[in-house]
């Protein structure tokens, strides 16, 4: 097993937001916190104390690109998560790797370990 991290979950289903928790659980990563808004995930981001977010790019009808530039700017790496019926990313963020959902420990694995390796 690689090394565990710290991990911000974004995401305002809080079904999903569980399963993802104990994806991490699972995988030895320690959750930081659950943010549900574009404002919770703000302040958290202000806060730090994690290694990376999972960044769902859909927060009741906001976006995320102000957080993920925010992370961006503070060299915080991420992983964006979609339920699809989105537009695609920002230019910007055309490198950052990017899950579907349904999640699965199978997909978020190398995901968490690609945003990490391009730190």
């Amino acid at each position: 097993m690689g090394k565990t991290h710290t991990i911000l979950i974004v995401e305002d289903e809080p079904l999903i937001a569980m399963m993802l928790e104990d994806f991490l659980d699972s995988l030895g990563h320690t959750v930081k916190g659950i943010c549900e808004s574009v404002g919770e995930a703000r302040i958290a981001v202000e806060e730090g104390g994690f290694d990376l977010a999972i960044l769902d790019v859909n927060l009741k009808g906001e976006n995320i690109w102000p957080v993920a530039s925010e992370m961006r700017a503070r060299g915080i790496p991420f992983v964006i998560a979609s339920g699809g019926h989105v537009d695609p990313p920002p230019a910007e963020f055309n490198n950052v790797p990017m899950i579907d959902k349904p999640y699965t420990i199978d997909r978020v694995t190398p995901a968490i370990d690609e945003a990490l390796a391009n730190a």
